[in-house]
């Protein structure tokens, strides 16, 4: 689960990491409101308004503009709020559809007033699958993207391991401030930050913290000016606090769905839907689809229990997408018996009246054959496989 930039700061400041201070608003007069408050805890009429997506660059696309008065302020939120945001990540970057922006921040400038005694660094948390360990990367090359810093110049990237037999050691915490060039108070600020960042990673049980970027101010302080967080959706019951951040207006409506199904659902770009039961197996449907000349629309788990309201729902979901030219029932029989899928896909398909996409439905497992003939002698326009060659094949065949 992704959440808001505002909302990780709030998460951050809980376990005691420095952050660039703001308030949120969704119209142009609590922007203003905001303002006020902000102007008035700060000493400053500058400020920085920041559309509020699930997405990075949002600069690049006019999300994020700098304030020198309240009449500034209030142009700037009449156009960010409401727009559709468009950047690098969105869906179909640059030329997609974009975002639409619900939400601003409204946040302090942290660059004044000594704007050249500034610096910023990229620093983020997560976990290197690969050597089993958490990681720390960072670079000197903050407010960039990193796959440029790191593919132009990897050698200013830099990557901390933590051992988790011992924790993170105050060396690292040291060794990570001065190869960031700090010495000082600053140094001291830094390694108390990246201290705090990484419990509030293993505390919220997160799966990514960026902080791009982290900025030392004029007067040495470590502040994270922006932040991207992930959380494990799987901790989520350990985090009733976190799980009520969750704002489904930034999520794929279908997803979304298919979650309140307790459907496990991902939308792709593909042209052939997937529905299997288990995730390993829908990982080889997927490679398979792409092998017959095909392109997988979504991952699709429907689970153990494969019942006709179920697979209905499943059917729905898949056929929204206007891109599917295909679907493709790749079910094996262990804890459901093949032929209650089979049935369930009889009923569904009478259910939902006339489904003009080719529908291949492989059974294997218990009571595969039944389920075959019931498929057969159904009289509904499904072709059907045992053999997952045999459902490639037929891929094949209706994608031509």
């Amino acid at each position: 689960m992704n959440l808001h930039e505002y909302q990780g700061k709030e998460m951050l400041a809980g376990y005691g990491v420095p952050i660039q201070r703001g308030k949120i608003a969704t119209s142009v007069e609590e922007a203003l409101t905001a303002y006020t408050q902000l102007q008035e805890e700060t000493g400053t009429d500058w400020c920085v308004i920041k559309a509020q997506i699930h997405a990075g660059g949002r600069g690049k696309g006019g999300g994020v503009k700098v304030c020198k008065n309240a009449e500034d302020l209030k142009e700037q939120a009449t156009n960010i709020l409401g727009m559709m945001l468009k950047t690098p990540q969105t869906p179909g970057g640059m030329e997609g559809p974009g975002k639409l922006v619900r939400k601003v921040l409204i946040a302090e400038d942290v660059y004044a007033p000594d704007f050249d005694a500034c610096k910023e660094f990229y620093i983020s948390v997560m976990m290197d699958r690969a050597k089993k360990r958490n990681v720390i990367i960072y670079s000197t090359e903050g407010g960039m993207d990193i796959e440029k810093v790191a593919e132009e110049t990897p050698h200013l990237v830099h990557k901390e391991h933590i051992d988790p037999a011992v924790g993170f050691q105050g060396f690292q915490m040291r060794k990570i401030a001065f190869n960031l060039g700090l010495s000082g108070t600053a140094f001291k600020n830094m390694t108390k930050f990246i201290n705090n960042l990484y419990n509030a990673f293993i505390g919220s049980d997160a799966s990514l913290f960026e902080i791009n970027p982290a900025l030392k101010t004029g007067d040495d302080r470590i502040l994270a000016v922006d932040t991207k967080v992930s959380l494990d959706d799987n901790s989520l019951f350990r985090h009733p606090d976190l799980a009520a951040m969750r704002d489904k207006d930034e999520e794929d409506p279908a997803e979304v769905e298919a979650g309140e199904f307790g459907l496990n659902y991902v939308k792709l770009d593909g042209n052939v839907g997937c529905m299997v039961n288990g995730a390993g197996l829908a990982m080889a449907t997927m490679d398979i689809i792409k092998l017959s000349g095909g392109s997988p629309a979504n991952f699709l788990d429907v689970g153990g229990t494969a019942d006709a309201e179920r697979v209905e729902n499943a059917f729905r979901i898949i056929l929204r997408d206007p891109n599917v030219k295909a679907i493709l029932i790749n079910i094996f029989g262990g804890i459901v018996r093949c032929d209650r899928v089979a049935n369930g896909v009889v009923e569904a398909f009478k259910n939902m009246g006339n489904i003009e996409v080719p529908i291949i439905v492989r059974l294997q497992g218990t009571n595969a054959d039944i389920a075959k003939k019931i498929i057969d002698e159904s009289g509904l326009s499904v072709k059907s496989a045992i053999l997952l060659q045999d459902a490639a094949d037929l891929v094949s065949e209706v994608l031509a």
